[in-house]
């Protein structure tokens, strides 16, 4: 049986346990079979980082597709607030994504560095036990800025989606060429909003990758 066949497998055997303890019933099961939180750390943070990519690119399409609909002289106003609806609940639907997967991430991380920090005290060797110490505080650190980017990137989808909802509600309960008018002139804040959490996005992968190069040649955690 592959892995990743064995990872679904022992997830769906999780999801039909109790919640409480759940956590740690799968990463005890996981390490049964090779797999340790390291490597768990691993594939959610790549997970996390391509829901961001993903999020990133649902809000550009949505952007161009407000900016094409808001700039429409004519046409079916019913039809253009279902097309905009639609790209908002994409991306409300991949900021959720971006979010549970961030929360993912936290969960082992947590439970990575207190295991690691309850093992530096079964070392007999001083030297060691000050080395692993010193990679546990590196490790720490590096996630530390990961987490913080990743959460930054978060926070910046919240802005937009509730532009992007605010112009759809009004444009559902005012489907005439004044409502669009009055849409065009709120909609520039968005372009700003966007550019920001693009940044913020990108910035934020980087950093995921960095962090999965540097753990995959760092064999102490």
């Amino acid at each position: 049986m592959s892995r990743q066949a064995t990872r679904a497998m022992l997830f769906m055997g999780c999801l039909l346990a109790t919640a409480s303890g759940c956590a740690t019933m799968y990463y005890d099961a996981m390490e049964a079979v090779g797999i340790h939180k390291r490597d768990i750390l691993s594939d959610r943070i790549e997970s996390a980082r391509d829901s961001q990519h993903a999020a990133k690119e649902q809000f550009n399409s949505a952007l161009e597709r407000f900016q094409e609909e808001l700039n429409f002289e004519g046409g079916d106003l019913q039809q253009t607030y279902k097309r905009l609806n639609h790209e908002f609940e994409r991306s409300q639907d991949r900021a959720a994504v971006v979010s549970d997967r961030i929360d993912l991430v936290e969960e082992v991380a947590d439970a990575l560095f207190d295991e690691w920090q309850q093992e530096i005290d079964l070392y007999a060797s001083a030297k060691l036990k000050r080395l692993s110490s010193q990679q546990l505080k590196r490790t720490q650190r590096r996630y530390t800025d990961l987490l913080r980017a990743m959460r930054v990137a978060e926070y910046r989808m919240q802005p937009v989606l509730n532009t992007f909802q605010d112009q759809v509600l009004f444009l559902k309960h005012n489907l005439n060429a004044q409502a669009i008018a009055s849409l065009r002139n709120e909609f520039a804040s968005i372009e700003n909003d966007i550019a920001s959490l693009i940044r913020d996005m990108q910035a934020s992968i980087a950093k995921a990758d960095a962090f999965i190069s540097e753990l995959a040649t760092d064999n102490t955690a």
